[in-house]
């Protein structure tokens, strides 16, 4: 018998069992349930284990379904002793729908579709189907035994194919809630491409860069959350508008109105949703939630069948045709906004390097106890048994990745020793893999051990799994790099106090967290003559110490970031750099890059100044000592007051200049602000969590804390300050230039967003980034009195938000694209402001150092004027506000500009392109390092609590789960609730409404099902209300005796957070009490696991 392996969350199989999704056994039910078998899905469930389905000739079923199977993605395998069955699309075969309706046509030419396939089958026999699949047989070595997967394409062929747009080049993501669902993001297209199911995947990993094929629009399922509800003039309107893009994209000069009758069929007939006879098609969901739920749960299990009807045959002339794959793709998601493009995987590019780094638990019992049976067979037998070989299961921590195969001989031998004694508890230990192999006749790839961090549930341990899964660089530095170190105390040398502009007379001063340590700006501002105001930001000059290609640059360039751990931070400097000689201390000369600008009493910017100074800070203040000054309560503060306060002040200043200056700087901030604001920008502001830990560093307690006009200030200048900064470098090097761009929201998402608001009488007007900006903070005022579902809309809000991104403007990639920054609204920004922690900061201060050398050396000779405002301006030609083209652009300025470029050693733009690759992907691993922290100590926090009572908002809802906002931790997480035992589960669709009954009477296994049910206790915690009158009590009675500081909390929790009771309707952003639990550690990933908290006289 030949077998095939699928993964499944609840699937029990046996190796003389034939299971289908539901865990149907071939005991003498065969006849009736062949008619099942013809109409059931036959799509691989989500995975989160790994089970064995065996398939003989007498199970295959006699017609499958190949349109379910094409449209949700999956593909069945099936084998016996001879052969192997692997289905793939018809739409690379069929001659007769590749010159018909455009729904049905291969975005693949006719060459490359004869590579994928030879290669694929080999000498397979091919045979039709009706509905766009073709079944592969090919006969198998029956000691080479099956291949689950078609092989990845040569890579000189998927070269070849990249640059004749015969492919598409992607970023392989995949769906942490469901692994079989992943998506690629193609550059250039606004919708994410799904492969769905493990053969479309074909063996690629979570950030893969990947070649896929793309279906036909035939087969593309109807996006999360559409409605599809278009009038028939938005339909003409919609199509008209695609044809003048399909024009565009060719050069087209045919009329509107030809292409207006060609578009004639598309409006008449079954497009987006209408029949024939005007009606709807109402397989949509009311609310993108339960449309997330139905996508799931339909598509997956329940064998829903998205698909375009195709009985009108419009006449799309021949334009389409001559497009390649990508203009294909761009033309067909904008033809059809509410499908999702689908595809699926032809060869791995470059793999991600994450697949070297991944965490996981090892599952050594079943191989101890397989062990052991050898043991006592070659006891029996008197024949000598290899004991170590076989294979371990390694369950990765993250969901993404699926379950790897570990060979025994390839284990540590610290494991390997323990386990020959039977120590189970491997098992609780956490261990980093690397991938090894993913043959195409292995199921799941196999992989071997690189590092043993420790207990599951230790916390050390935790973070350094953390770190090494990210790659973040936690070893000391080298001794010859801290050899490019100066020595303390550090001395200025005569050369820098010569060429640089004095300051040490300003008052200067740093405004950071209270525990900072690098301190990277500072400010300061004057009252002028007229009435204006000249404010200065000073920044670290971490250039002067890290200097090109040195190892000191290339640590740091390999570091790109510090890293933050909550309660520590990994540096991307020597701490002796970043906390001392170059951090702005107070009281200490210190070497910087200076910003000025004139602003008035309106808030307008008039002129501004670069150079590199010296400085010298007269205080550090904290955040909150500034937001103090700032509510006015120390106006009449004395020194000895600041000293209570641990702010000591340095040099001829008083305190009251000080306070005086914070106050002046917050007025320039607001006005600042406001005219960002009305010149488009966009605020997100949203609370965040923070944890207060006891004095062995574990947390105790947590709160939602939100940002002060204190940070706002600092903000305000440092934005101005990286927009100034942009503007100079961008001028003097266009085409090699270190930016960050930030682009427009996905549209999708957006009107998502916009749909939802919408539902719930909101406006929300997405047209632009200023409009979506007035429109929240319009819902601001509306929902001050619900600030929970205003945390809820802030982070709706920030999902259709793309990642800003560092770029160099001479990439070719970028050349016809905006360097605009979307939720600020400026043509072009930077970051310069941060060098002691964010490596691309550097290198704008080496090209703002450039072009301040190249202005001097380009004024050399120049004739002065009598006016000094003239003479002022001259002097800035490069750098200041009033800025002339032609004379940055002539022979002499762009000789200076080349000298001044090879002294400060530039890069070229192609390795700027790859420095800011490298900071890009090192920003992101920061931040899912901070993310896994805070889930850390979140989770520690619950442990220690044990249960934590809180209210939630509803924020999606369907058949099979709901989401939850907790406000209490400021997280989401979900409750599955189908096929459990004990629970009725009601779902109203046309109302989007949800119940939930308690069932007394046991639950047998329906068609479909998984197999195996969860109990209630999973899904809910149940509190008998007479147990919980005498908890009450006795807790009463405890009181007297004990204080009522532990009477209160219980009390309060059960006051404030009421349980439910059943039946339980619950609608979209319904309160209900939930109780939240801390979950795995010795015994497997850490998680936060939320259940229903319910009254039940049932329990």
């Amino acid at each position: 018998m030949g077998g095939v392996i699928v993964e499944s969350s609840r699937v029990t199989t046996h190796t003389e069992d034939f299971v289908v999704e539901g865990g149907f056994k071939d005991s003498n039910k065969k006849k009736k349930r062949r008619s099942r078998r013809s109409k059931a899905n036959y799509s691989l469930s989500a995975c989160s284990s790994v089970s064995e389905i065996f398939v003989d000739e007498s199970t295959l079923p006699g017609g499958i379904s190949s349109s379910q199977q094409a449209s949700s993605g999956n593909q069945l395998l099936l084998a016996d002793d001879n052969f192997v069955c692997s289905p793939i699309s018809t739409m690379h075969l069929n001659e007769e729908t590749a010159n018909g309706d455009i729904l049905n046509q291969p975005l693949i030419s006719h060459d490359l579709e004869e590579s994928i396939i030879s290669k694929s089958v080999n000498e397979g026999l091919v045979s039709k189907e009706t509905d766009g699949l073709v079944l592969i047989t090919r006969r198998v070595n029956s000691h080479a035994g099956p291949t689950y997967f078609p092989p990845h394409l040569y890579a000189e062929a998927v070269s070849k194919a990249l640059e004749a747009s015969e492919l598409l080049r992607a970023l392989f993501r995949v769906n942490a809630h469901n692994r079989l669902e992943a998506y690629c993001k193609v550059d250039g297209v606004q919708t994410d491409v799904l492969i769905s199911g493990v053969m479309a995947q074909n063996r690629a990993f979570e950030g893969d860069t990947v070649a896929i094929v793309i279906d036909p629009p035939s087969l593309w399922p109807k996006m999360k959350g559409s409605n599809e509800i278009l009038n028939e003039s938005a339909c003409r309107t919609s199509c008209l508008e695609q044809s003048e893009a399909l024009m565009f994209c060719r050069g087209s000069s045919k009329e509107k109105s030809k292409l207006k009758l060609d578009f004639e069929h598309v409006c008449s007939g079954d497009y987006l949703g209408f029949s024939e006879d005007g009606t709807r098609n109402e397989t949509g969901s009311s609310s993108a939630a339960m449309a997330d739920n139905r996508y799931v749960n339909g598509m997956l299990d329940n064998g829903y069948q998205p698909s375009i009807h195709d009985s009108t045959k419009p006449c799309y002339g021949d334009d389409y045709n001559l497009l390649n794959i990508f203009e294909k793709l761009c033309y067909l998601v904008s033809l059809f906004p509410f499908r999702r493009p689908t595809g699926r995987v032809v060869s791995i590019i470059a793999r991600s390097s994450r697949q070297d780094r991944i965490v996981g638990f090892l599952s050594v019992k079943q191989w101890l106890c397989s062990r052991d049976v050898k043991r006592k067979d070659s006891k029996k037998s008197k024949h000598q048994y290899n004991l170590n070989q076989g294979y371990i299961l390694l369950t990765p921590t993250d969901p993404k990745f699926t379950k790897m195969t570990v060979p025994v001989v390839n284990l540590p031998i610290s494991i390997k020793k323990r386990l020959e004694v039977g120590d189970l508890t491997v098992e609780n230990d956490i261990v980093a893999a690397k991938v090894v192999d993913w043959a195409e006749d292995s199921y799941i790839p196999e992989a071997c051990v690189i590092q043993i961090f420790g207990s599951g549930s230790d916390v050390e341990a935790l973070i350094a799994a953390i770190l090494l899964e990210n790659a973040i660089i936690t070893s000391e530095f080298s001794p010859e790099t801290l050899t490019y170190l100066p020595h303390l105390p550090l001395e200025l040398p005569p050369k820098e106090l010569q060429s640089r502009r004095d300051l040490r007379n300003l008052c200067i001063f740093t405004m950071d967290p209270a525990t900072a340590s690098d301190l990277d700006d500072a400010l300061s501002v004057e009252n002028l003559s007229n009435g204006d105001f000249r404010v200065g930001v000073h920044i670290a000059d971490v250039s002067y110490f890290v200097l090109p290609d040195t190892s000191l640059d290339l640590d740091a360039q390999i570091r790109s970031t510090s890293v933050y751990l909550l309660q520590h931070k990994i540096p991307m400097l020597p701490p002796v750099l970043s906390d001392n000689l170059a951090s702005l201390k107070p009281g200490v000369d210190r070497l910087a890059f200076s910003i000025f600008w004139r602003i008035n009493s309106m808030g307008e910017v008039l002129d501004h100044w670069i150079d590199r100074t010296i400085i010298r800070s007269c205080c550090k203040l904290s955040y909150e000592h500034a937001q103090e000054i700032i509510d006015g309560a120390f106006d009449n503060q004395d020194s000895s007051h600041c000293r209570n306060h641990r702010h000591e002040l340095y040099g001829q200043f008083e305190w009251c200049d000080v306070t005086k200056s914070v106050k002046i700087l917050n007025v320039l901030s607001n006005m600042l602000k406001l005219k960002r604001f009305k010149g488009g920008a966009l605020s997100l502001e949203s609370p965040n969590i923070e944890f207060l830990f006891d004095e062995e560093g574990m947390p105790y307690d947590t709160v939602l804390s939100g940002r002060k006009d204190s940070n706002f200030l600092v903000e305000e200048f440092m934005l101005l300050a990286n927009l100034t900064a942009a503007e100079v470098i961008t001028r003097a090097y266009p085409s090699c230039a270190l930016l960050r761009r930030h682009t427009e929201p996905n549209s999708r998402k957006l009107q998502d967003f916009e749909s939802f608001c919408s539902k719930h009488g909101l406006a929300l007007n997405t047209s632009s980034s200023a409009h979506l900006h007035r429109s929240l903070e319009h819902i601001r005022k509306e929902l001050k009195n619900d600030p929970v579902l205003l945390d809820i809309l802030m982070s709706y809000a920030t999902r259709p938000m793309q990642l800003a991104e560092y770029f160099c403007t001479g990439n070719l990639k970028y050349a016809d694209t905006d360097w605009g920054h979307y939720a600020l609204a400026v043509p072009c920004y930077t970051h310069f402001t941060s060098p002691l922690r964010r490596y691309p900061d550097i290198v704008v201060h080496r090209m703002l150092a450039a072009v301040i050398e190249a202005e001097s050396i380009y004024l050399e000779g120049k004739s002065t004027f009598e006016d000094p405002i003239r003479n002022e301006m001259l002097r800035r030609c490069f750098t200041g506000l009033c800025f002339n083209e032609d004379e940055i652009r002539s022979v002499k300025a762009q000789e200076a500009l080349s000298i001044s470029a090879s002294k400060y050693k530039l890069p070229c733009s192609e390795t700027l392109a790859d420095v800011a690759a490298h900071c890009n992907e090192r920003k992101l691993a920061a931040r899912r390092v901070k993310d896994a922290t805070i889930k850390l100590y979140m989770w520690l926090y619950l442990k220690k609590k044990e249960i934590l009572f809180s209210e939630a908002r509803v924020l999606g809802l369907g058949p099979r789960f709901m989401s939850l906002y907790i406000s209490k931790l400021a997280i989401e997480r979900r409750i599955y609730y189908d096929e459990t035992e004990g629970l009725t589960v009601e779902w109203l669709e046309s109302t989007s409404t949800l119940i939930l009954s308690h069932s007394i009477r046991k639950r047998s296994n329906r068609k479909n099902s998984p197999g195996k049910c969860k109990v209630l206790e999973e899904v809910a915690l149940l509190i008998n209300p007479t147990d919980l009158k005498l908890d009450l009590d006795f807790l009463g009675h405890c009181g007297k005796k004990h204080g009522d500081s532990q009477k209160n909390e219980i009390i309060n929790h059960n006051i404030r957070h009421q349980p439910a009771v059943f039946p339980l309707t619950v609608n979209l952003l319904s309160k209900i009490p939930v109780a939240l639990h801390a979950v795995g550690g010795d015994d497997g990933p850490i998680d936060i696991v939320a259940r229903l908290y319910i009254n039940s006289y049932f329990h």
